[in-house]
């Protein structure tokens, strides 16, 4: 009965014949030799059926002496003899269809084809239809081969014999009453995949590029007009008179005031002319009467100052720094940092990672023969001593730490209440190694010939499931069983693929010219459970650091890296900036210092000194800043590496410029002879005052307007320089006009500066110093000179062509952020960034998350997901095949890891499903059966599927059940933590959200990070549309990825610059408007003037490869905000993105203000 139940299941055409060639215990044996071909191959019968009909004809068949020649037989015993070799003539058509038939058999919780274990070394990518029969007879490399079989294929017959060929069928045909093999298993089954979508057209004109063509007639239209205007129209006069001395004074009289409008228009003023009027003499007003209050009492302004900062100060003491990248960088309100945040809550934060990147230094290729003769030359980094000395330090880490150990921080997927404590060799470590078990002797055995690089070609095909060398059916891979992860070469090895080239079964993984060693540390969502995992990682760092200083080998190279060291190295940045602020305002104060003041003979040097009053005006900038820190620390705002960076020196350029504007305005108004020195310096102040104001008015809303942006880091700089500045004028219209006060004092009583209690002769009166080289240079050469008709024509052309040649590249400036920038030029993460982008040939996993709400155990959601036969064709597992196929567009390089496949696989495995007795809970499939029994599971329909019931049941015991041998299938490596599950007390579980993982294509810049982003989010919005309109529910399917939160401010960095940009603008504009009494005409030529400087710094960021992300845009927020200073001597070259920005900001702004802006306001300005 059991040989006929058999014969039926797997051989029915023997079955229906007469008579069959075999025994019950041969039948025994072909069912337990078979078993885990069955394993590999069961998600297409149409493939079974034909692989198994040649199996039992060598079996069962009574005409096997038809096409079965025993080619050696030896004696068995007494009596009888055995066969050890046989020549099987097999039919072409049956090998090729069987072949074709198998070979897009899916493993995904592997992400594998079958074919890549069963076709040997020559994996799934140089399989044929020979190899695979010939690699499945052969009885040295298989244990389930009971003798050679020598498979010689032809249709026709040959030597005698007949070749066997039974009837077979392609996979998309189906059994009857089954259907064909589903997309996913067989090509055939696919539709066509969907064309891809055509490149993005650039604009062009007549082949150019556009831009610069309509710039270009922009231009010539714009200078033709212009010119005409000019030398063709009649001209009152050839140039622009520079106005006598006697003009020059300004008035304060409001009468005068409304009567040099009214005879500039030639009648009445009109209500805004009058309201301007009024508000520049209430302004000049206001802060002349403030300045003689402040400049009355100095001591008292400078004692309740001091309180003033002191008490802000205090708030230093709660400030935070944020160092996280991705609360820098990432909103929490942004879309990838709720995605974050729900992934890590529902499946746990995906694992650290601790990567050393290995590459050789002066070591010559290596030199291997093949079996079949061919010389192949391996990458140098397959010396033999090279990898014994990267295995002694793989070694060396595993054994590192002393209180807290590998074993209890790293990521283990196979441990497991029945495994007992994690072991070392639980961890996850992913190493070229594995290959070799991890085991020297396995290289040392193979030195002759470098045999040992054999197993290079046989496991950069199979990374999983089965020992290298021992793939058909045969024993367990030793890296699977203990860790529970592949070991794929896209992951260990890096070098071997040139540029552009993706990573294909068929890449040349033996030029590898770099080895990647990569331990996984388990993560924690709960930051107190995160100290022991930031411990060992901190020792690791460490030891890193001595070996690759002390004791590596003068052949190797190693980057490194760990998960914590981007933040480690933002926080040792921050701090080493300190030094750098220091000398930084100690040498502003000292050309404070010297240009302040005015020397006229030896004999006064140290009275008209200025070195206390330097030193005042730094401190105060200084003191500003210390105010903004502590303000934002007791509202909570974190504080980030750009704020301690970029706001000490942005503060100390707009500070100095207005020290420098009151205190020289102080020397060259002299005072009256009725004036006290009050009087006088609060007339300098009503002077200046409103300037100071306007300027300070317009860089703070600037700032303030910036905090609108969604990132945090560019929002908390925004709040942080904003306060800056106001305070900073706040404490220069009090504190400073009080130190200038003091300081005139001690001047006029002739007392030495700094040592105040000494007084000079009193013989020594102070001669009248004259205006200055500087000052008179401008005055009577560069003025005269740039207000000439011809220069003046000149100036306005070479600007405009200069803002038509920035238009004309803006539009493509790069979007992005070059990491190895983020990093200090010592670091040793700068070198593990420049190796990674050079050596990395592996996408990065990304997840397609499903949110709860579907319910699994109904079979019409499994159809949904699946991607077995009987699985709808657009369901989740088909869609996201789909993309795979076309992965130039959508950077999806493998299918998905499907649970639910696994599932139902495992399921209909009688090894794989046992409980315990006593109680019907979960128990291990390797429990022997005096501990456990076997489940049993029933399956329905003609989908072959667990119940409703008992879906609920046992997919708990599916996602605890570690792979093994007998039960290839187990869940819990691969699947412990994408299926979120609720349990009651009577085992009955409900799904909630799960996650489906795949791998992006190698991504290399930033546009490569984004666009994977982007082609994923839309692959994630069709999913989503298409479970909502079958399930009718309200699930949603995002994609996940660790990048995505770093990489999602690029997707819309243009719009949000332009919205910056324009806020900034239309802020200056109205502040403008508002503060220069209500004028347009001076509002507008403002705001040309700095879209212009803007526009050009554009073009500069273009010509200087300044790549557009939050940083630039800081930068140009800040230009925005400070142009209307146009004098910032600051040149710190903290970072490439500040300093060469912040020049561009200084020269441009000056060429305007001093070049341009003059000119065009001689045109325009009547």
């Amino acid at each position: 009965c059991i040989l006929q139940q058999t014969l039926e299941k797997f051989c029915p055409d023997i079955a229906a014949g007469d008579v069959s060639c075999c025994d019950a215990d041969q039948l025994k044996n072909f069912n337990a030799n078979i078993g885990i071909a069955l394993n590999l191959l069961n998600r297409c019968p149409t493939c079974v059926n034909n692989f198994l009909k040649h199996i039992c004809a060598l079996t069962c068949s009574p005409k096997q002496s038809e096409f079965l020649n025993p080619v050696k037989i030896e004696p068995y015993n007494a009596t009888h003899q055995r066969i050890t070799e046989v020549d099987y003539y097999l039919g072409a058509t049956y090998m090729n269809v069987t072949f074709e038939s198998c070979a897009s058999v899916q493993m995904p919780s592997s992400n594998q084809l079958a074919l890549d274990l069963m076709c040997g070394d020559y994996g799934a990518e140089f399989c044929t239809p020979q190899r695979l029969f010939d690699f499945m007879g052969d009885a040295a490399d298989s244990l389930y081969v009971p003798f050679q079989i020598n498979y010689i294929s032809g249709d026709e017959p040959k030597d005698g014999f007949t070749p066997q060929n039974p009837s077979v069928l392609p996979c998309s045909v189906g059994l009857p009453g089954q259907p064909g093999c589903s997309c996913l298993d067989c090509l055939a089954s696919c539709p066509a995949p969907p064309p891809a979508p055509p490149a993005p057209v650039p604009f062009t004109i007549a082949g150019a590029d556009g831009y610069a063509v309509v710039m270009a007639i922009v231009f010539l239209i714009f200078s033709t007009l212009f010119l005409s205007g000019v030398y063709c129209c009649n001209q009152q006069e050839n140039s622009v008179g520079v106005g006598s001395e006697n003009n020059q004074e300004m008035t304060t009289n409001p009468t005068a005031v409304g009567w040099s409008i009214e005879q500039a228009d030639g009648g009445e003023a009109s209500f805004f002319e009058k309201l301007g009027a009024d508000t520049e003499t209430k302004l000049e007003d206001f802060f002349q009467w403030w300045g003689c209050i402040m400049a009355s009492s100095p001591w008292i302004v400078l004692f309740f100052g001091l309180c003033f900062v002191v008490a802000l100060g205090h708030g230093i003491k709660y400030m935070i720094v944020t160092t996280n990248p991705v609360e820098l960088w990432a909103s929490p309100n942004s879309r990838s940092r709720m995605e974050r945040e729900y992934f890590d809550y529902h499946f746990r934060p995906f694992y650290r990672s601790e990567m050393l990147i290995i590459s050789s230094k002066g070591l010559p290729d290596v030199e291997y023969k093949a079996p079949d003769g061919t010389v192949m030359q391996f990458g140098p980094v397959f010396n033999s001593q090279f990898l014994f000395d990267v295995l002694d330090l793989q070694n060396r880490i595993m054994g590192l730490g002393n209180e807290t150990r590998i074993q209890d921080v790293c990521y283990a997927p196979m441990s497991s209440p029945f495994e007992g404590p994690v072991t070392p060799e639980q961890c996850g470590v992913m190493s070229v190694w594995g290959w070799w078990e991890n085991n020297p002797d396995n290289v040392r055995d193979d030195l002759e010939n470098n045999e040992y690089l054999s197993k290079i070609l046989s496991c950069a095909q199979q990374v999983n499931l089965y020992f290298c060398d021992q793939i058909f059916f045969s024993i367990y891979i030793y890296i699977y069983i203990v860790w529970g992860g592949p070991v794929s070469p896209g992951v260990v090895l890096g070098g071997f693929l040139s540029p552009g080239e993706p990573l294909t079964k068929s890449s040349k993984f033996h030029r590898a010219n770099a080895l990647i060693l990569t331990f996984l540390v388990d993560n924690h969502h709960d930051k107190e459970k995160l100290k022991p995992a930031l411990e060992w990682e901190k020792e690791f760092i460490k030891f890193m650091k001595n070996y690759t200083e002390n004791e590596m080998p003068s052949y190797m190279d190693i980057a490194y890296t760990s998960e914590r060291s981007i933040e480690d190295e933002l926080d040792r940045e921050s701090q080493s900036d300190v030094s750098t602020i220091l000398v930084s305002y100690f040498i502003m104060f000292a050309y404070i210092a010297i240009s302040l003041g005015r020397f006229t003979t030896c004999s006064r040097l140290l009275i008209d000194s200025k070195v206390t009053l330097g030193l005042g005006g730094v401190l105060i900038v200084l003191a500003s800043v210390v105010c903004s820190v502590g303000l934002f620390g007791f509202f909570g705002v974190a504080a980030t590496l750009i704020i301690m960076e970029v706001i000490p020196f942005l503060v100390l350029a707009v500070g100095v410029d207005n020290i420098f504007i009151l205190v020289q305005t102080s020397q060259r108004e002299p005072r009256r002879p009725d004036e006290t020195i009050a009087q006088h310096i609060g007339r300098t102040l009503g002077q200046v005052g409103p300037s100071m104001f306007l300027t300070s008015v317009s860089e703070s809303v600037c700032f303030f307007l910036g905090a609108l942006s969604d990132m945090p880091a560019v929002r908390a700089f925004a709040l942080y320089a904003g306060a800056a500045l106001l305070v900073d004028f706040l404490l220069q219209i009090t504190c400073f006009v009080a130190l200038l006060a003091l300081d005139t004092r001690r001047q006029n009583d002739n007392r030495f500066d700094v040592f105040c209690c000494l007084s000079g002769a009193k013989s020594e009166a102070a001669e009248v110093a004259g205006e200055g080289g500087l000052y008179n240079l401008f005055r009577y050469v560069y003025v005269p000179f740039l207000m000439k008709r011809e220069v003046r024509a000149s100036v306005m052309i070479i600007f405009f062509a200069w803002l038509c040649s920035s238009v004309a590249v803006a539009p493509h400036i790069d979007i992005g952020l070059d990491q190895e920038l983020s990093m200090p030029q010592d670091s040793f993460q700068t070198k593990y960034f420049q190796h990674l982008n050079k050596f990395l040939n592996m996408g990065l996993p990304v997840f397609f998350v499903v949110t709860e709400g579907l319910n699994y155990s109904d079979q019409n959601t499994q159809n949904m997901i699946c991607g077995t036969r009987y699985c709808n064709d657009d369901s989740l597992s088909m869609q996201l095949y789909a993309a795979s196929r076309i992965s130039n567009v959508s950077y999806i390089a493998q299918p998905p890891n499907s649970w639910l496949d696994d599932f139902f696989e495992w399921s209909s495995l009688p090894s794989c499903c046992k409980r315990f007795p006593g109680n019907d809970s979960f128990c291990p499939n390797n429990y022997g059966p005096d501990k456990c029994q076997q489940c049993n599971i029933p399956l329905v329909g003609p989908e072959q599927r667990p119940a409703l019931a008992d879906f609920n049941h046992y997919l708990p015991f599916f996602l605890q059940d570690n792979p093994t041998p007998q039960c290839p299938k187990g869940g819990h490596a691969a699947y412990g933590r994408s299926v979120n599950y609720i349990a009651n007390n009577k085992g009955i579980s409900r799904v909630g959200a799960t996650y489906y993982q795949a791998y992006h294509t190698v991504l290399k810049t930033s546009s490569d990070y984004y666009s994977a982003m982007r082609a994923a989010r839309s692959i994630a919005a069709n999913l989503t549309a298409t479970l909502n309109r079958n399930a009718n529910t309200t699930v949603n399917v995002f994609p996940y990825s660790v990048f995505y939160v770093f990489y999602e401010q690029y997707l819309t960095m243009w719009p949000d610059t332009l919205k910056s940009m324009g806020i900034s603008v239309l802020s200056i504009f109205l502040v403008t408007f508002v503060l220069m009494g209500f004028d347009l005409f001076s509002a507008l030529v403002v705001v040309i003037t700095i879209t212009m400087i803007v526009v050009n710094l554009g073009g500069l960021m273009y010509w200087w490869n300044i790549s557009l992300n939050a940083v630039s845009l800081v930068n140009l927020v800040m230009a925005v905000g400070i142009a209307v200073e146009f004098c910032s001597h600051l040149v710190h070259s903290f970072s490439v993105f500040y300093f060469r920005m912040y020049l561009g900001i200084v020269l441009f702004g000056a060429a305007h203000g001093l070049i341009f802006l003059p000119v065009m306001l001689s045109y325009i300005g009547k």
